[in-house]
């Protein structure tokens, strides 16, 4: 089963009345793949991520939103780790390793 199939290729075209049975085999492999590729990775993200994500029927679309919820998840972590850092003294810890590794 090629779950990832539909991360690897690009989607084919939509099927029509001319479209050859190869092309209709190949559309619903595509959109087999993406069903369970979306439900896959719905199950496994966490329910704070998956609230604050659009609802979306593509899984590189999803991915991309994931993606874009992380950049801004960094910066925000980056910018609370800075503060921790500037109002915080070195206590009785042997290193300033051992004292980051704490926090």
């Amino acid at each position: 089963m090629d779950i990832d199939y539909v991360i690897r290729k690009d989607e084919p075209p939509a099927i029509t009345d001319e479209s050859s049975p190869a092309d209709v085999t190949l559309y619903e492999q595509w959109e087999r793949s993406n069903r369970l590729s979306v439900m896959f990775i719905k199950t496994k993200i966490l329910v704070g991520i998956r609230g604050s994500i659009d609802q979306h029927e593509k899984v590189r679309d999803l991915l991309k939103a994931i993606d874009d919820q992380f950049i801004t998840s960094n910066k925000t972590l980056a910018s609370t780790l800075i503060m921790k850092f500037s109002s915080l003294r070195l206590t009785n810890v042997k290193g300033v390793r051992e004292y980051i590794m704490k926090m």
